[in-house]
């Protein structure tokens, strides 16, 4: 039996965030949480985020003090782990490491010391990236230093550095102390753009970049105290359009997207909703995207290849399907949260469900694992005036369907008789994205169809 120190870090929510604001702890020192547990919340152009625990033990020191800015992967506290076997322990970084951030499989990569509180105020002091003193403007290249010097550097940017064979010595750091952070190899070009993820075991640490998700920009500054504000009133919609634009061009610079659409009748699907919908008050009231979440999650395990991600040049299905459902804000952009586990659901649940993601997401609360753990995305356009709507994939993930506003069309259908009639339908069209280097146009094609079959049983679900 033994027991291991864990460092928590500032956590990434997408693919290109770079920042975040820690504006309240959670807990306090001596505290004991459960894995899963909530924390701290985290600021970011979405709003306020719940960041949760990814181990069970006791908070043994907290480094940084809210209201403060820092870099993805900055060491805020440490955490003691509950006693665990010791062939349990991973063998990957012991940190809440950022999902943006490979993880050796065959070693443990070395764990600089924390940086002081003082260090981090240090660096939190700085107005912004463009700072007066030109040794910290940015990563230029340095002497190599001698082998008996210790370099700073944050855990994520030795994982980085490790992983493309760079020589930290070489690279002078934005950093407080000047210890090397991740966006100084990024700014350099000595990192490819976008990272691959790893994702582990746990399902606190599945590494979907939530692009919707992402810090308010790179300055360090130290901002003053918003944690009683609605979060809502903290959002950048430039700086929210800003990080859906770059989200959606890795997507479509990196992933080959395929399309599909299909016309499903869901005449026999609305006429059970009526039915299950009579005496029940507004507010229990089941809706079709409950019913479309359910379908979905019935059928993706017959296909498999739309459900996992993408990371590292290989594809790694999932057995959880955990579907990312599209929040339009009220205020303009988007968030992304996740209902975990649907397959698990009841209707009823998924509908609760549903509503609770979508009135956290409007008000800026949720979980960074609703931001993280999606195997799939659902978005929706609603009664919005449009008959379909194709989405854009959200790395690692490999798929991605829409659906349309439900609308009446003429269908010819087939009576018992055989005799072909024309009938006047209630039709939505869904649409998938999926990603050519997992699965093919019959593969989502086939998935399509099923998925058309099982929407029109809804009793079923």
């Amino acid at each position: 039996m033994s027991s291991q120190s864990f460092d928590i870090v500032m956590p990434s929510l997408g693919a290109d965030m770079r920042d975040g604001t820690l504006t309240e702890w959670m807990v306090a020192e001596g505290d004991h949480v459960n894995k899963g547990d909530s924390i701290a919340v985290i600021e970011t152009s979405k709003g306020a985020i719940e960041m949760e625990s990814y181990h069970s033990g006791t908070i043994s020191k907290i480094l940084v003090q809210p209201v403060i800015s820092l870099p993805v992967g900055s060491i805020l506290a440490s955490i003691e782990a509950d006693t665990i076997e010791a062939d349990t322990l991973p063998t990957a970084e012991p940190v809440m490491a950022p999902p943006d951030i490979p993880q050796s499989e065959t070693s443990q990569p070395e764990i600089p010391e924390p940086l002081s509180p003082q260090a981090y105020v240090s660096e939190a002091s700085i107005s912004g990236p463009n700072v007066s003193e030109p040794s910290i403007s940015g990563p230029i290249m340095a002497q190599p230093a001698p082998s008996e010097i210790r370099i700073l550097a944050s855990p994520a940017a030795r994982t980085q550095a490790r992983q493309h064979d760079l020589n930290l010595a070489s690279i002078v750091g934005s950093g407080p102390m000047g210890a090397i952070l991740l966006r100084d190899l990024d700014t350099a070009h000595q990192v490819v753009s976008g990272y691959n993820v790893e994702p582990t075991a746990s399902a606190q640490q599945t590494a979907v970049p939530a692009a919707m998700a992402t810090a308010a920009g790179p300055s360090t500054q130290s901002v003053e105290n918003t944690a009683s504000r609605d979060s809502r009133d903290n959002r950048d919609p430039a700086a929210m359009r800003a990080a859906i634009a770059a989200a959606m061009e890795k997507s479509k610079r990196e992933i080959p997207h395929y399309y599909l659409s299909l016309d499903v009748d869901l005449t026999r699907t609305q006429q059970w909703l009526n039915e299950q919908n009579a005496g029940r008050d507004p507010e229990h009231r089941l809706l079709l995207p409950a019913l479309l979440l359910k379908a979905i999650a019935a059928v993706l395990p017959n296909f498999p290849s739309l459900n996992g991600y993408f990371q590292n040049g290989e594809f790694k299905p999932e057995k959880a399907v955990h579907i990312g459902t599209v929040i339009s804000l009220r205020e303009g952009g988007l968030m992304v949260p996740a209902i975990h586990d649907v397959s698990r659901l009841s209707v009823d649940d998924t509908m609760l469900a549903l509503r609770d993601i979508s009135n956290r997401s409007r008000t800026g609360r949720l979980r960074s694992s609703e931001l993280t753990d999606a195997t799939i995305t659902l978005t929706s356009i609603g009664e919005r005036g449009s008959d379909s709507v194709f989405g854009v994939i959200y790395p690692p993930q490999v798929a991605i369907l829409g659906a349309g506003r439900l609308r009446k069309t003429l269908q010819v259908r087939t009576d018992d008789k055989g005799y072909n009639q024309i009938a006047i339908c209630d039709t939505m069209t869904v649409t998938l994205s999926a990603d050519h280097r997992v699965s093919d146009g019959i593969q989502g094609a086939k998935f399509l169809h099923a998925l058309s079959q099982q929407l029109q049983k809804p009793e079923q679900l």
